[in-house]
This record gives C-alpha cells, structure tokens and sequence, in this order.
C-alpha cells in the first residue's frame, strides 16, 4: 500500500513539475466578412473626401477673390 503511494506521489510530483507543452502555431487570422453597413461606411468616406475638395476649392477660390480685390 504505501509502496503504490509513494509511486502514484511521484508521478503526480513528475507531471507537475514537468513544462507544459508548447502550444501549436496561432490560428491564422480570419477572413474579414462583410456587414450590412459596409456600404453606407464607404459613401460616408466618399462624402468626406467630397467635402474636403469642395472646401479646398472653396478656400481657393476666396484667395482669388482677395488677391483680385487688392
């Protein structure tokens, strides 16, 4: 009895001392999937790089006006 202790001790003490096995490689990342808003993101970009042009033009525009003014 006290010899099936001792074993089952050691081995218990063997495995928990032992390292941890190294994890696999990581999983590789995942394919982006498409959402319903997707669309209204992108017309959203859109209009802003619109706003930006027509405030570029604008600015532009007045600088034109001053120089003429002048």
């Amino acid at each position: 009895m006290i010899r099936r202790v001792s074993l089952l001790v050691l081995v218990v003490a063997g495995t928990a001392c032992s390292k941890p096995p190294q994890p696999h490689d990581p999983p590789a990342p995942q394919a982006r999937v498409e959402t319903p808003w997707d669309s209204l993101e992108a017309q959203k970009k859109k209009a802003q790089d619109v706003q930006k042009t027509v405030d570029a033009q604008a600015g532009a525009q007045a600088a034109a006006v001053d120089a003429q003014a002048q």
